[in-house]
């Protein structure tokens, strides 16, 4: 039976190795990756497949005689939960007040603003003088 890409196909865990599981499609044998069998982090194969075990795959490539599958593909997909709005560490606008702010404003809001800044550098610049290097 000739395999065709997309296909969804059931198959018998035939062996398991490190990078993979080997599938039975009924005469041939294809490919689960590592990576093909969970949505997740897959660590060991053997906690999600057994030898024997009968899986639904998809048929993923097919060239030179080697069949590629996934088992991951051929689950139906789940719908995700629709993720709540993103909070931003920005502070919100103010409210547009009835004056305009002139860029003078802003520029004494800033210096205003800066000066604090500086004194309250200074300030624990003095503290840390006496303790850090007083020995």
């Amino acid at each position: 039976m000739p395999f065709e890409v997309n296909q969804i196909v059931e198959g018998v865990v035939k062996s398991i190795t490190k990078f993979g599981a080997f599938i039975d499609l009924g005469g041939k044998v294809g490919l689960v990756h590592i990576s093909e069998v969970a949505d997740g982090y897959v660590k060991e194969i053997s906690d999600y497949l057994k030898v024997n075990d009968t899986v639904k795959v998809k048929v993923i490539s097919v060239a030179e005689g080697k069949i590629g599958l996934s088992i991951r593909q051929a689950q139906p997909k789940k719908e995700e939960a629709p993720r709540p709005p993103r909070q931003s560490n920005y502070k919100k606008s103010a409210p547009v007040s009835a004056a305009p702010v002139t860029i003078d404003d802003k520029i004494s809001q800033f210096l205003k603003d800066s000066d604090e800044r500086q004194q309250a550098l200074k300030k624990s610049a003095k503290k840390g003088k006496n303790r850090c290097f007083n020995r």
